[in-house]
């Protein structure tokens, strides 16, 4: 780019609930689901761009109004938020709960010397993490208002994993966008019936998992130490279908954009790991899934705020040449691995079964001899529709960690393309995004606007 993006914190405080939690929520049990969790937090970026024109060309003049109205509504409505999804501003206590004692959330005003249209035109994830907010790891909840000098903003948060997932962060960001809007007149519309503990009385804690953690335990591996790029690739609603074609089989006639999508970028990610290595590996992928979807006769209607989600691994111990017929195998493995999980978990989960579940994956990752691959989708859960009052975001986005074979789908703006974030070893990537089939049906990193 052009110039170097400066990120100037201006101003910064501690956001609390706009009324006290009542002394009988003082308390929210941690489920087996969130014990099991690393204490590290969830980042997530909206892009909002000026859409007035007016404002725009005379932004000298209306600038600071426009800051100070702004981070006005947003305090004000995140205050109101704060009473509905109470434990974000609490505290941890061990690994076994939360004081919901109001401790509050960080909130962050920053000035950006940057146009929002050249981050969103030809986006660099490196340097998204200067619009986040960091080292404030006493909150659960963290917030950064950045607010760019051509009007447009973008709203960084930070969340505790310990306390949500994708599922129950889109929920309190179209809640707390919904209060700003003032499109909301009771609490069942900001948090339509669901509770905080409802999942811990489903799946217990377990004692032997109290172990206090400290900010970032847990989540580290040897593999996060080598050296690793992320890019972006972007594959559109017509690509897809032209791609569900190709691998449906008559054992998967129909499989999934998500489906489709992973086994691509799982056979040409070992395709471009067995070129560099010389040599074939057993390989896997390691899916996570919304357990909501999978505990349907379980939860009876329950919507469960925290964390809910299991680990697929679709394994496939021998890849001799990776081909056309090989995407459809791997799409069935894909869809195998889920069916078998929904078969073994659908009826229940409990924890003894659900730690053994994720040592399981994990040891399956963090082996030296298998090329092991993660991939977490954020599909259909909806950032999108997330309106403050000055539209919907342009661009939703949650910034990957330079963590090996990593790899993150998320929606498009319209909802029916997707975009995945991928984090290879160097060599492997380079070999990766050059790829004539992934070329075929992604582009790489294309503009936002």
């Amino acid at each position: 780019m052009a110039s170097e993006l400066k990120v100037e914190v201006t101003h910064k405080e501690t956001i609390k609930p706009s009324s006290a939690t009542p002394h009988h929520l003082k308390i929210v049990n941690l489920s087996v689901f969130d014990q099991l969790i690393p204490q590290i937090y969830i980042p997530l970026l909206l892009f909002y761009p000026s859409t007035n024109s007016d404002e725009v060309n005379d932004i000298d003049h209306h600038y600071h109004s426009l800051v100070v109205e702004r981070s006005k509504l947003l305090k004000k409505s995140l205050r109101e938020a704060l009473t509905h999804f109470y434990p974000f501003a609490g505290e941890f206590q061990h690994n076994v709960s939360i004081s919901c004692n109001d401790h509050g959330a960080a909130f962050l005003e920053a000035q950006v010397n940057y146009p929002i249209s050249m981050i969103l035109d030809r986006p660099d994830l490196g340097m998204l993490w200067k619009l986040l907010p960091s080292g404030h790891t006493s909150y659960l909840l963290q917030v950064q208002a950045n607010f760019f000098e051509c009007g447009g903003l973008a709203i960084g948060v930070n969340i505790s994993h310990k306390v949500a997932d994708a599922s129950t962060l889109s929920k309190f960001i179209n809640s707390w966008a919904a209060i700003a809007l003032g499109s909301v007149s009771t609490t069942d519309d900001v948090v339509p019936p669901a509770e905080f503990g409802v999942a811990a009385s489903l799946f217990p804690p377990l004692d032997f998992l109290n172990a206090p953690q400290t900010p970032g335990s847990g989540s580290a591996n040897s593999s996060i130490k080598e050296k690793c790029i992320t890019r972006r690739f972007v594959f559109d609603a017509s690509k897809i279908a032209a791609l569900k074609s190709k691998a449906a089989t008559t054992t998967v006639p129909n499989p999934t954009r998500v489906e489709v999508v992973s086994a691509l970028i799982w056979k040409c990610a070992v395709e471009a790991s067995r070129s560099n290595l010389g040599s074939v590996m057993p390989s896997a992928w390691c899916q996570t899934v919304n357990m909501r979807r999978v505990l349907v006769s379980v939860l009876a209607g329950k919507d469960l705020l925290g964390n809910v989600f299991g680990l697929v691994a679709g394994q496939k111990e021998e890849i001799v040449e990776v081909d056309y017929h090989d995407l459809q195998s791997l799409v069935t493995i894909l869809r195998r691995g889920i069916e078998e999980f929904k078969e073994n978990y659908g009826n229940g989960v409990n924890g003894e079964g659900l730690c053994q579940l994720f040592k399981e994956v994990v040891n399956l990752i963090i082996r030296d001899d298998i090329d092991s691959y993660s991939c977490t989708s954020w599909c259909r859960f909806p950032f999108y529709t997330s309106n403050f009052g000055w539209g919907k975001p342009s661009w939703v986005v949650t910034p990957n960690v330079d963590s090996k074979n990593l790899i993150i789908l998320m929606d498009t703006k319209d909802g029916d393309g997707l975009e995945a974030s991928l984090t290879l070893k160097e060599e492997d990537m380079i070999k990766f995004e050059n790829n004539k089939e992934v070329l075929e049906y992604a582009s790489l990193n294309p503009s936002v606007i």
